[in-house]
């Protein structure tokens, strides 16, 4: 675990907790990159490394698109489309929960904390992913959803701390990229990174980490940290 004294004030007690989805409680980067490449091949567009893939993801499926399309591409919407469909039909096909998840939600149920999912991916995707891993352990499953703006901006944290009646200063955030550092930083929210994800330790301290977790056990230790204090 590794602190920085420039962090955000912590939450005064943690009734909640704010999970990113991809690279946070679930490993889902393979579905991900066989589906752009699908797509991409598709119009014959080159491919792209699982590497690429990883590093292109947590801003949602426009700016993973974007990224992955050759400049100036003609087919660029119509690989998005061609990637939401496959993507749609193949979503959990390698999918898994990165070991001690289901433990640490299992523990956050036993110690009455709220939770809820908040991710850039599509929200059928997300319903169609929660009804498999997550139903009966996490409160709120919420992917892009019209009005709300996607990650980074704050919308999806203060919908969710509005459905929970909750303050920021009742919340803790967890994701596992500068994303998810900047959507908590926009939120005001103090913010877990996880080092099991998407990104390196060194990535996320570039990128501005506080807080590094290593496993998600350190979430129950921090929470029971703050919570003993109130």
């Amino acid at each position: 675990m590794i602190m920085k004294t420039n962090a955000l004030n912590k939450p005064k007690i943690i009734k909640a907790v704010i999970f990113d989805l991809d690279g946070t409680l679930l490993y889902t980067l393979e579905d991900i990159y066989l589906s752009v490449n699908y797509a991409l091949a598709f119009f014959n567009e080159p491919t792209r490394s699982l590497d690429e893939i990883k590093h292109f993801t947590g801003n949602g499926v426009k700016v993973l698109i974007d990224k992955s399309v050759q400049i100036g591409s003609k087919n660029r919407d119509a690989i998005e489309e061609k990637y939401r469909k496959r993507y749609e039909e193949t979503a959990l096909d390698h999918i898994k929960k990165y070991e001690g998840i289901e433990e640490l939600l299992k523990e956050l149920k036993k110690l009455k904390i709220k939770t809820a999912i908040e991710t850039n991916k599509f929200q059928s995707a997300v319903d169609e992913i929660y009804e498999k891993y997550f139903s009966g352990l996490i409160d709120i499953p919420l992917g892009e959803k019209p009005p709300l703006r996607r990650k980074p901006y704050p919308d999806m944290s203060m919908k969710v701390l509005e459905l929970l009646n909750l303050t920021r200063d009742e919340v803790v955030y967890v994701g596992d990229s500068e994303t998810d550092l900047e959507t908590a930083s926009n939120a005001n929210l103090y913010c877990l990174s996880c080092t099991w994800g998407f990104r390196t330790r060194e990535e996320l301290l570039n990128a501005g980490a506080y807080h590094l977790i290593d496993k998600p056990s350190e979430i129950i230790d921090f929470i029971k940290e703050i919570n003993k204090e109130n």
